[in-house]
């Protein structure tokens, strides 16, 4: 679903990134007989050069993880850190993977050892927003601060479900000090979240009509749901703006203008995995695609190229980078 890969080894545009792997093949014969404290700093120092706020760990396989920590911003990174890996034995992983087993084990925060076999999740599922919003339980939590219950919950939520599914589906999440009424343990998370996502595993459009600044008709239509861990490359925010020149009295496209602006849509949608269209409007005899790009695929020249062969009009091409898809949130349900 908009996630490719380049081939192994591919070399990053992204200075720290490549960096980092040309230190990795030293640190990697050491890492046979564990991480060294010497190493370990080293390791956090090359990873902190690409983004301070990246998290990463080793596990057996042996893997190494590089993550965002489910943050929007930081997936990009991740992934381009991910596709420049090389082909050495090891797996890497751009986000955390599900690991339902340590839902069993404990977990060590600060000074207080947890036994996650108490943990108890409140689960409300949210059809309208394709969201699980999740209420956490542990019966220590009445002994730590708020910061320590919301860590907790989250590393349970990534171990139940794995980063990007917790991304994609789970919305509101809080912690309480008494367990919820029909309270579940968090490895039956997976099988709510499964019931709320298989309605939106093909993305639709939402559509909706409102007032453009100038007090004419607008409509607005929106892909949904639209998934930040789905287009990882796809940092780049990307406005074409197109005139038509058949409109109604509202100033709303119609025939022929309709079915060109139609044919531009499916132009870009044909462009594949290097952008996604999040969204349209149109109104004041304008539309607005709103386009999210891969900055490093070519993928802008191409909708300048588009662009420039539009026949109804001066069309206009603006790109800014948003890799938390800022942009996109007052567009969401």
């Amino acid at each position: 679903m908009g996630i490719f890969r380049r081939s192994p080894g591919t070399p990053s545009p992204d200075p720290a990134i490549a960096r980092f792997w040309e230190w990795w093949p030293e640190a990697r014969e050491r890492l046979n007989d564990g991480v060294p404290d010497d190493l370990a700093e080293q390791l956090a120092a090359y990873i902190e050069a690409m983004h301070p706020d990246l998290e990463w760990e080793i596990g057996p396989g042996p893997s190494l993880t590089v993550s965002g920590g489910g943050v929007g911003e930081l997936r990009g990174i991740a992934e381009r850190w991910f596709q420049a890996a090389p082909d050495d034995g090891w797996e890497y992983r751009p986000a955390r993977a599900a690991d339902p087993a340590m839902l069993e084990g404990k977990l060590q925060l600060d000074d207080h050892e947890f036994d996650l076999s108490y943990v108890r999740t409140g689960l409300r599922a949210d059809a309208r927003r394709a969201r699980v919003d999740v209420t956490a339980y542990h019966p220590d939590f009445l002994f730590v601060p708020e910061e320590t219950q919301l860590t907790l919950t989250y590393r349970v939520l990534d171990w139940a479900l794995g980063e990007d599914d917790v991304a994609r589906w789970i919305g509101d999440v809080a912690t309480v000090t008494g367990e919820p009424m029909d309270a579940l343990p968090p490895s039956m998370l997976s099988a709510v979240v499964e019931q709320v996502a298989a309605p939106f595993r093909e993305p639709a459009w939402l559509t909706g009509e409102g007032r453009t600044p100038l007090g004419h008709a607008a409509r607005v239509a929106v892909r949904f749901p639209l998934h930040r861990q789905d287009h990882p490359l796809c940092d780049l925010y990307v406005a074409v703006t197109l005139p038509y020149a058949h409109a109604n009295p509202d100033r709303l496209p119609v025939e022929p203008s309709a079915s060109a602006l139609r044919d531009f849509e499916k132009s870009i949608e044909a462009m594949g995995g290097r952008v996604v269209l999040a969204a349209h409007e149109s109104g004041d005899g304008r539309r607005v695609f709103h386009v999210y790009a891969d900055p490093d695929s070519g993928a802008v020249a191409e909708l300048d190229q588009l662009a420039a062969g539009w026949s109804e009009g001066r069309a206009k091409v603006s790109s800014q980078p948003d890799p938390a898809w800022e942009i996109l949130e007052p567009y969401q349900p």
